[in-house]
């Protein structure tokens, strides 16, 4: 189990009223090994929340979340953020590159907390790789204002996966892309879950994506439910 969620609730007190808006409700997930899940549901179902809770940037309000097995709850804010930058990859719908920094920059900033020189060749290596894999070796050295849209998105799922986690989030990752780039990346995650020993979840409201993954839950009114497949 790499990751796991028992009877999760979120809600946030609306000031004033004394009366809580639920957004998660005694929501329960398992993440295993090298698996692919996609959550799909309306906007404002709670979606987003549950994936922050997921990778630790978020807390619940009750119920227990656990990572590589330890409980969330019983870690420092230090040790939280070892755990995001080891364990956990992210990738948001916008890729957050850095516009000052070139691309490989960008990938490698991951990387920066690296002390061990052994170690931090092998990153360097590995973020070669990765960088060929996705077809981008010819832009490594241009800002992003120089990459196209779709560039800067496969700049990020690379970021994500340069320090070699074990459990990939991706947050509507193709939902700032025209429909031919978004099969692009749509193909390229359902390829990185198996190339790369990778478990991997998915935010999204496209199909096409989810339909890649191993799973698909629906989140609706707060609750989780496995849907049967495609």
């Amino acid at each position: 189990m790499l990751a796991e969620l028992q009877n999760i609730t979120k809600y946030y007190e609306q000031p004033g009223s004394g009366t809580r808006n639920i957004v998660l409700n005694k929501v329960s997930l398992t993440i295993g090994e090298k698996e692919s899940v996609a959550i799909v549901g309306p906007s404002g179902s709670g979606k987003s929340t549950l994936l922050n809770i997921l990778g630790t940037l978020d807390r619940p309000s009750a119920g227990k979340a656990f990572v590589g097995g330890t409980e969330v709850e019983t870690l420092d804010d230090r040790r939280l953020a070892d755990i995001r930058n080891q364990f956990i990859g992210f990738v948001f719908q916008l890729h957050h590159l850095l516009p000052q920094l070139t691309l490989i920059e960008n990938i490698l900033l991951p990387a920066i907390p690296v002390r061990d020189k052994s170690l931090r060749k092998i990153t360097i290596e590995r973020a070669h790789h990765l960088i060929e894999r996705v077809g981008l070796s010819r832009q490594i050295n241009q800002l992003p204002i120089q990459l196209s849209v779709g560039e800067c998105q496969r700049a990020a799922v690379v970021r994500a996966l340069v320090n070699q986690p074990r459990l990939l989030l991706a947050d509507e990752p193709t939902g700032s892309l025209d429909a031919h780039n978004a099969g692009q990346l749509s193909q390229l995650l359902g390829d990185l879950n198996r190339e790369q020993d990778l478990a991997v979840v998915v935010v999204t409201h496209s199909m096409d994506l989810a339909s890649r993954m191993g799973k698909i839950y629906q989140l609706t009114s707060g609750e989780l439910h496995l849907m049967s497949p495609l």
